[in-house]
């Protein structure tokens, strides 16, 4: 068996497989300096001489020694950082809430009897004291005038009995009964007053009317409606705060807020709840605001911003701002602990959102952030950094 057309066809196979399977290995020998390989693929390529020479060649080249592949320099990511220094700031928690009337009573009816004076209408200002319904006095003012005679009678049976007591002839049974004879007319005269008083129907503080009062010739039974009074100065602002947010709020805190109508109003924190809401876990709060106007209406909706305790925080582009891959918010920062510098990833949390930037908590007193390219690098990232002032 002839060796050279064995070896032609191997070589042949070996070319073909090159040319087809590994192109970029091919091209990788082809380019290569001159040595066997390139004058083996040229003589299967018909190149460079016959079959028996290439198999001659092949014996005849030392086989190289294997070297290892060169090693390609780590790759940087060019990024641009902006150095950030924290600064303390007078944090405020935001709540959205709505405006309340400080007092807000029906005020309703202790007797029955028909309203004989003239309704006052809703809108009205009305003073603490001021009739609202009056009532007629019906057969009121005859059970006065009877119990204030019985009680006459009583009194005239007390002295008499305390006389014939002290001469000897009654006894003190006939006192005692005398004495509570007078006691129950002097009840009797006193409910029958407390009755007729109970005909005019007072508001029970300065306010505004609600609702009209009762009209002229309607029957109030026990427990109807006169009226209903809300105290609108000074308001309340209420509004619900978070349990992480809780603690940084105290009694007597300044706050202000902004109305939807654009007003911005300014009062101090009077009530924090104990005890949180048992469907959203929020506690209430209220703020007392002077409204000597009373312009501020009940159940406006306001934006409430809450004086707290201040910290220190860093002012960012909000666009320095990504998320890492378990969701968390937070910001890319240079690491130069190592010898090149690199990315790493610092969660953060939002204190305060204003047209300059973002104020965040969570970062070290000095730290190079990375404001651009920060999307496109990973914990760990070589850095080219290039360094920019916030604002630039």
């Amino acid at each position: 068996m002839r060796v050279v057309p064995l070896m032609t066809a191997l070589l042949v196979a070996g070319a073909l497989y090159l040319l087809v399977l590994d192109r970029p290995l091919l091209m990788a020998v082809v380019n290569a300096p001159e040595g066997p390989a390139r004058r083996i693929v040229a003589a299967v390529a018909g190149r460079d001489g016959d079959a028996p020479a290439v198999a001659a060649s092949l014996a005849a080249a030392p086989v190289p020694a294997e070297s290892a592949a060169p090693a390609h320099p780590p790759r940087h990511v060019s990024v641009i950082a902006s150095p950030s220094r924290a600064q303390s700031i007078d944090a405020g928690i935001l709540l959205r809430g709505r405006t309340e009337a400080t007092r807000q009573v029906e005020v309703r009816s202790e007797t029955a009897g028909l309203v004989v004076s003239e309704p006052i209408r809703k809108g009205s200002f009305v003073e603490a004291g001021t009739v609202l319904c009056e009532l007629s006095p019906g057969t009121r003012l005859a059970a006065l005038a009877e119990a204030e005679a019985r009680l006459a009678e009583a009194q005239i049976n007390l002295r008499a009995a305390e006389q014939l007591s002290q001469g000897g002839f009654a006894t003190e049974t006939r006192l005692a009964a005398a004495r509570a004879a007078f006691q129950s007319a002097e009840a009797m005269v006193e409910a029958a007053r407390r009755e007729i008083d109970r005909l005019r129907i007072a508001a029970p503080f300065a306010g505004i009317l609600e609702t009209d009062a009762a009209e002229t010739g309607s029957l109030l039974q026990p427990g109807g409606l006169c009226a209903t009074v809300i105290q609108l100065d000074p308001i309340r602002l209420v509004g619900f705060v978070a349990e992480a947010d809780v603690e940084r709020i105290a009694a007597g805190a300044m706050a202000g807020a902004r109305l939807v109508t654009g007003r911005e109003i300014m009062g101090e924190v009077t009530f924090l709840s104990r005890s949180a809401d048992d469907r959203t876990r929020t506690f209430r709060v209220e703020i007392t605001v002077p409204n000597p106007d009373l312009g501020i209406r009940d159940g406006q909706t306001a934006e409430i911003l809450i004086a707290a305790r201040g910290t220190s925080a860093h002012l960012l582009p909000a666009s320095a701002l990504t998320l890492d891959d378990a969701g968390r918010l937070g910001v890319r920062l240079v690491d130069r602990s190592g010898s090149e510098p690199a990315a790493s990833f610092a969660p953060v949390g939002v204190v305060r959102d204003t047209a300059a930037g973002v104020w965040v908590t969570g970062l070290p007193d000095t730290a190079e952030v990375i404001v651009v390219g920060q999307e496109y690098v990973s914990d760990g990232t070589l850095l080219a950094v290039t360094l920019r002032e916030h604002g630039r």
